[in-house]
């Protein structure tokens, strides 16, 4: 046990699903040595800032829309990082490639979880349901979800767990996809504690 919680932002970009899923780990004590400081939306208005509000976990959203580049946004990201004294970063469903500015700043202390069996179903334009549609479409036996650090190349940073689970004849990337979260809501967040307990934040 750790003497004080490592502090924790969120990045998301929609319903937030996963978010909730470590928001609920923190308060059972599945995650019992790191608490949610923060979360970061790039969008308005989507579902996973109120649940965080609902939570009573600070909430805040940027707009890329706002900035010069990709760079001048991370930047502010990681200034409002550093505001609430953030040491580990997880994405959870957050639809942006982060550039130098956060990849530099949290080297090896940002977090991924990805709907497949890295390195398969991996990199540029694989995420949501792309990535289902394409497992069914290689007709495979097996899928999964896969927690990774997240560094320069999309999806391709160390893995840290996995997790499997059968592809059936009749499945389709909608039932494949439901099964698969099930899957990212237990793996996500004891992942997340085993790292924080060996790793020297």
């Amino acid at each position: 046990m750790k003497s004080k919680k490592v502090n924790l932002a969120v990045l998301v970009s929609g319903s937030g699903s996963n978010l909730v899923a470590l928001i609920d780990a923190v308060k059972s004590g599945v995650i019992a040595d790191g608490q949610i400081s923060l979360v970061v939306s790039n969008k308005e208005d989507v579902y996973a800032l109120q649940r965080a509000e609902n939570a009573g976990v600070k909430a805040i959203s940027i707009k890329r829309s706002g900035f010069s580049s990709d760079e001048e946004f991370d930047k502010k990201l990681v200034e409002k990082l550093r505001e609430y004294k953030i040491e580990l970063v997880l994405l959870a469903g957050y639809m942006r490639i982060l550039t130098a500015p956060v990849l530099e700043a949290y080297r090896d202390r940002i977090l991924n979880i990805h709907p497949s069996l890295l390195p398969e179903f991996g990199g540029l334009g694989m995420y949501g349901m792309r990535v289902h549609e394409a497992v069914i479409k290689a007709g495979v036996p097996v899928s999964g979800c896969t927690v990774h650090i997240v560094n320069e190349h999309v999806d391709g940073g160390p893995i840290l767990a996995q997790a499997e689970v059968s592809i059936l004849p009749g499945d389709t990337p909608a039932s494949l996809a439901a099964k698969i979260l099930r899957e990212e809501h237990r793996l996500y967040p004891s992942t997340v504690q085993k790292f924080i307990t060996g790793f020297d934040i």
